[in-house]
């Protein structure tokens, strides 16, 4: 079994996937959103009056959801991998590579949490705005910045999980 929860879903374990499956099905409510307002601008369009602002609306409503399933992507072992390298590989070469695959995404979350945050204050200091609705830039950013969170609290479960199974010398 990859990543997929072993523990119970109770205590710290059972309420971060609770949370970040929350999360998840939040960002696939902002997806079914960017879907609504382009058939509504595309129906408007054929009676001539589209739905204004609706590439603005939907690049923002994109990245926010692609950022939300992020951590559920993590939690659950579903981000892309590269089996055919460890097809052969013992059970516990496999929980070291998985293990690192946690670590680098603990570490990349952390990361981007940081420069991330950085970018909306200078989005937010230089007041820069959507062309057409003039919604700001920062705010796409708030989103995103909570499912970063989300990440690092994913790849931070997935490593004790890790660190687990390869203490035990399995998968």
């Amino acid at each position: 079994m990859s990543n997929t929860l072993k523990a119970s879903s109770s205590g710290f374990t059972g309420a971060a996937s609770r949370l970040i499956t929350l999360w998840a099905l939040l960002g696939g409510g902002v997806l079914l959103l960017v879907v609504a307002v382009n058939m509504l601008s595309i129906i408007g369009s054929v009676f001539g009056t589209p739905f204004p602002g609706d590439f603005e609306l939907t690049e923002m409503g994109v990245a926010i959801a692609v950022f939300a399933f992020l951590p559920y992507c993590q939690l659950v072992g579903a981000n892309v991998s590269a089996d055919i390298f460890t097809a052969g590989a013992s059970r516990r070469v496999i929980a070291f590579f998985t293990l690192l695959g946690s670590l680098v995404a603990l570490v990349f979350a952390l990361l981007l949490i940081w420069r991330m945050y950085y970018g909306m204050l200078d989005q937010k200091d230089y007041d820069y705005t959507t062309t057409i609705l003039q919604i700001p830039h920062w705010m796409a950013f708030v989103p995103i910045l909570i499912s970063l969170a989300l990440l690092a609290l994913a790849a931070l479960v997935t490593l004790l999980q890790d660190m687990t199974a390869l203490s035990r010398g399995h998968h």
